[in-house]
Formats: C-alpha cells, sequence, structure tokens
C-alpha cells in the first residue's frame, strides 16, 4: 500500500506564520506592555498583504510565496548594479565595459589617465587588436585633427572636429543634458548632432550644430506630419546650423524609426515636435518624402539648396548591401552628390527599441566603413563624400580604427553621456535616469548643472584628441589622411593575425561579383 502525504504550500505557511505573530503581539500588548501595538503596524498590513497576495491572479510567484514573493522583484531591480559595484571587472560589462566607462569619467574631470602594470586584456584571445607603432614618432598639432565638409557643390563647407557629439535628441535626453552638451561642443569647438527630436532653445547655447531630419519631420513638418520646406528653411538657416543631415536608418534599431516613451513627451517637447504630449511618439519606418534612391537623392538636392547651400548628407545602417549600391548609383547618375554620409554600425545605442532590431539587425560598424568605403571608391564619388563614423567610439584607438576603414570623423554618443555622469544604469526608457540624463523628470535632471558638466564633455573631447595626436604620433602617420587600415591588426585565432586591410580590402574582386558592380563612371 502507499501512503499518500498531504503537501503543505508555501503560501499556507506564511499566513500560518504571520497569524501566529500578530497573536503573539496581541498576548505580548496584553499581558506585559501596551507599546507592542506599536508592532501591529508592520505585522498586520504584512498578513493583509500576504492574502491580497494569494487572492490575486496576475503574479505566480506572489501568488505562492505572498509578501516574501517581492523580493524577487527587489533583487531584479537592483541586479544591474549588484553586477556593476561587486562582481563586475575592468573588462567586464554591456555595452561599455568599467575601464571604457573610467577612461571617460577620468578625462572628463581631468583626472589621472594612466594604468598600471599592464594590459589586463589577453593578446593572445581570439578578437584582441593592435596597432603597430613606428621606430620614428611624429608630432602633431591640434589643427591637423579637423576635416573640411563640403564639395564643390557645397556653398558653406564646415570645418569640423574628427570627434563629435552623436545624436541625441532633447525628449531622448534632458535639458539640462542638452544644455550641457551644447555647451561642450561651444568651449571645444567642436559639432553637436540635435537627434532627430528637433532644435529647442537648449540647443542655441552657442555650440555648432548638425540638425537631423528624420522620418517624424520634427522641426520642418506641417500639420500632417509631412516634410514642410519653408519650416525647414527658418530652422536651416540658422546661424548655429552648419549641416544638415538626413536619417535613413540608425544602427540600434534600423528600418524601425524613432521612439519617444509617453513619459518623456512633455507639453514642451510636444510643442518642439508638433505632436499631443504625454502620449508615445512613434517616428515612421521609411520617408513620406520619398521612397527610391532618385527621390532620396532629389530631396538631399532640395535640403541644400534650401538651407542656402550648406553640406548636407545622410545617416545610415548598412542592411542590404545593394540598396546602398543603388543609391550610389543614382548619385552618380544625377550628379547631386552629398557632401556626406554617417555611417551607423549595429552596435550603435538607443533610449528605447525592440530587443529583436537592436540585437539582430544592421551591419557592425567596421565591416559597413570598409563596405561604403569600397563602393564609394568603385563609384568615384570618395573624393566628394566624407565619411562619418557613429557606433561605440569611446577612445582614440577607437577613432583611428573608424578613420583607417575610411571614415574623415566620428560621433559619439554615449561618450558623451558618460561624460555627464551616465552611469550606464540601462533604464534610458523608463524616465527614471538616476542621474538626470535620460530623463524628463526635473526632480531628476535638475541635478545635473549644464555648467559643471558642460566643462566636463568639453575635457573629455580635448583629452580625447589629445591621446588620438599621441597615437597617431606614435604609429608615425603625421596626418589624418595617413591613416590606413594596413596598420591595425586583429587575432582572428590562435594562431592567426591579420591587419584590417587583409580582413576587410583584400577581396575587391570578389566584392563586385557578390554586389553585382557595373560602376557608371561616364
Amino acid at each position: 500500500m502507499s501512503s499518500k502525504r498531504k503537501i503543505v504550500s508555501a503560501s499556507n505557511i506564511i499566513i500560518v506564520l504571520l497569524v501566529f505573530v500578530n497573536v503573539i503581539i496581541l498576548q505580548a500588548a496584553f499581558i506585559e506592555n501596551e507599546k507592542w501595538y506599536w508592532a501591529l503596524a508592520i505585522s498586520l498590513p504584512l498578513l493583509v498583504l500576504a492574502i491580497l497576495n494569494i487572492r490575486q491572479k496576475k503574479h505566480a510567484i506572489l501568488r505562492n510565496f505572498p509578501v516574501i514573493g517581492y523580493l524577487r522583484y527587489l533583487l531584479e531591480s537592483i541586479r544591474p548594479e549588484i553586477r556593476q559595484y561587486f562582481f563586475e571587472s575592468e573588462l567586464d560589462g554591456k555595452p561599455f565595459s568599467r575601464r571604457q566607462r573610467s577612461i571617460v569619467y577620468q578625462r572628463a574631470k581631468n583626472e589621472k589617465e594612466t594604468v598600471a602594470f599592464g594590459m589586463q586584456a589577453d593578446p593572445n584571445a581570439p578578437g584582441f587588436e593592435w596597432a603597430a607603432h613606428s621606430a620614428y614618432p611624429k608630432t602633431l598639432h591640434e589643427k591637423d585633427l579637423t576635416v573640411l565638409i563640403g564639395n564643390q557643390y557645397c556653398l558653406q563647407p564646415y570645418r569640423a572636429s574628427i570627434y563629435n557629439i552623436g545624436a541625441m535628441s532633447y525628449g531622448a535626453l534632458s535639458k539640462t543634458a542638452i544644455m550641457a552638451l551644447n555647451k561642450g561642443a561651444k568651449l571645444g569647438g567642436f559639432a553637436h548632432n540635435t537627434g532627430e527630436g528637433g532644435i529647442s532653445e537648449y540647443h542655441l547655447g552657442g555650440g555648432d550644430l548638425i540638425w537631423q531630419i528624420g522620418t517624424g519631420y520634427f522641426g520642418c513638418r506641417d500639420e500632417k506630419g509631412e516634410f514642410h520646406p519653408l519650416a525647414f528653411r527658418k530652422n536651416a538657416l540658422r546661424p548655429q546650423v552648419k549641416m544638415i543631415e538626413l536619417k535613413l536608418s540608425q544602427g540600434a534599431k534600423p528600418g524601425h524609426g524613432g521612439i519617444l516613451p509617453a513619459s518623456k513627451n512633455t507639453e514642451e517637447i510636444a510643442a518642439i515636435r508638433q505632436v499631443q504630449p504625454h502620449t508615445v511618439v512613434h517616428s515612421p519606418a521609411a520617408h513620406s518624402a520619398f521612397n527610391t534612391p532618385e527621390g532620396m537623392v532629389q530631396f538631399l538636392q532640395l535640403l541644400r539648396e534650401l538651407s542656402g547651400g550648406k553640406p548636407v548628407g545622410f545617416k545610415i545602417c548598412i542592411g542590404d548591401k545593394q540598396e546602398f549600391i543603388d543609391i550610389c548609383q543614382a548619385i552618380k547618375n544625377s550628379g547631386c552628390i552629398p557632401d556626406f554620409i554617417s555611417v551607423d554600425g549595429g552596435e550603435g545605442g538607443t533610449g528605447a527599441a525592440p530587443l529583436e532590431f537592436t540585437d539582430h539587425l544592421g551591419m557592425p560598424l567596421y565591416e559597413a566603413l570598409a563596405f561604403v568605403k569600397r563602393a564609394l571608391d568603385e563609384y568615384g564619388l570618395s573624393g566628394s563624400i566624407k565619411i562619418i563614423a557613429a557606433g561605440k567610439i569611446i577612445t582614440a584607438f577607437d577613432i583611428l580604427k573608424a578613420i583607417g576603414l575610411g571614415a574623415s570623423a566620428c560621433y559619439s554618443a554615449r561618450g558623451m553621456m558618460f561624460a555627464l555622469g551616465c552611469i550606464q544604469a540601462l533604464i534610458c526608457d523608463s524616465g527614471k535616469c538616476p542621474v538626470g540624463v535620460a530623463t524628463q523628470n526635473p526632480a531628476l535632471y535638475k541635478g545635473l548643472d549644464p555648467a559643471d558638466k558642460g566643462v566636463r564633455v568639453f575635457n573629455y573631447h580635448l583629452n580625447t584628441i589629445k591621446a588620438t595626436k599621441e597615437l597617431m604620433g606614435a604609429c608615425g602617420f603625421a596626418r589624418i589622411e595617413s591613416v590606413h587600415a594596413a596598420k591595425f591588426f586583429r587575432r582572428t585565432d590562435a594562431q592567426t593575425t591579420r591587419s584590417f586591410e587583409e580582413i576587410y580590402f583584400n577581396k575587391i574582386n570578389e566584392f563586385k561579383q557578390q554586389q553585382n558592380f557595373e560602376p557608371q563612371l561616364n
């Protein structure tokens, strides 16, 4: 015969224990001291909460483990902080390691930025990267680290730093964060990309602007959300606006469009974007002003004319290679040549994006840069179009790798956020950023002092440019144009190290065949 034992559930045990505790407290208060009644202020609500947990049906863990089930939610909420502060090594941490974050903090604060006792990375591990130094170092000057953007069709070319603030909108970031970024750009003489959310008063602190136009046409739209030429011209002619960037896609969510959570869509931001406040704002996935490569090129030409001949270009995360080749063909056929192309890697950041888009769409930056450079070379456009790289560019080594693969300049968004004090809390889409960078909560963003943080942004840029000059000199590069892929190496397996030249540029003929290259150069 088999005996059946009745299993007592954890929920019943917890209820019985809480009832028992309340009975003991009542007995102690009645017999010993009336002050024990104060303990009921804790024990009785816990009993009521346990009963409510058992009766609700939405959360199984609370139904099975009333009251103590909340520990699971508490531990889950502080998991990033526990990992970051107690268990993370110098090279751990995603998307940026502690070492990467630390170098930004140190440079932003003008603190000691040297390291002791040697490298911590394993040079024999696959993926390790390094640069070949020269026995004859060069000496550079800061003026060598700028680039002139604007081809023969541009009436107002812009001399840009090789390192600039990447696209982050007011709305995604707080007003104090935008003010600080713009102040840093003004102090350092580098550019501040507005992001697709339009130009606010907080962008107008004197720093140079790259005005980004997205699919929502914020700042240049009519009542129906369509592109409005006169509204565009009004903003484009501002003296602070130095370049115009048309956003086709971004690395963190290509093909999806922008997302502004309702918690960040205040009345002020809604007025700037001409949308309803306190609602989720979705920028469309595609532009309504054009839907073909030829239409896009003609639209860029219209933007150039309306802006008075300022540099115009487009931002793209490479997906289907043939589509980019079609754009090159349209540029060649029309003769309407943009001044720059911003290449955003699939590893780029965002405040809010679907997981599948962030993790699995978009070509990584290095492969995308090399592809774009080769395509422009094939169509004879490299001399007229500058490439701007974006995607986890934090250090001088990151900058030079991107330049070696064809970029003329770089953006950094999250690096500049770290300079503002970002701690990589990974809650940008919640409106609860603890340091006031990615929030519209006054109680949080007022903690960010634009005057102080603007200086930190300036310091970070200044010290990163200084480090770039030192690294260039050590590698024997006398000027930006002399940086080339053959000087950078990656260990591809335990026995093999290959240069970036070999990895990205040694299969030109195969590249032509795969992509059906038939450039019409006449």
